[in-house]
């Protein structure tokens, strides 16, 4: 089995959180036997900084085609 996860890592400590809650996530599924696949997207702060706004497009496209989405902290240090 494999699963796309969406992944936002935010703003502030929120890249350092998911990071951490991606290597769990994925020594999980390796010992039980299925595959993950994440897919970076950017939202709040950081988004705000490359696109301009603070959820593009690109983003929820992302999101919407995903199994699941881990988001961290999102907002503007």
């Amino acid at each position: 089995m494999k699963a796309t996860i969406a992944v936002i890592g935010g703003d502030g400590i929120g890249p350092e959180i998911v990071g951490a809650a991606q290597k769990v996530m994925a020594a999980v599924a390796a010992k039980q036997g299925f595959d993950l696949e994440f897919k970076p997207c950017l939202a709040g702060g950081a988004a705000l900084d490359v696109f301009g706004v603070p959820l593009p497009q690109e983003t929820i496209d992302t999101c919407r085609a995903a199994d699941a989405v881990l988001l961290g902290a999102v907002g503007d240090p």
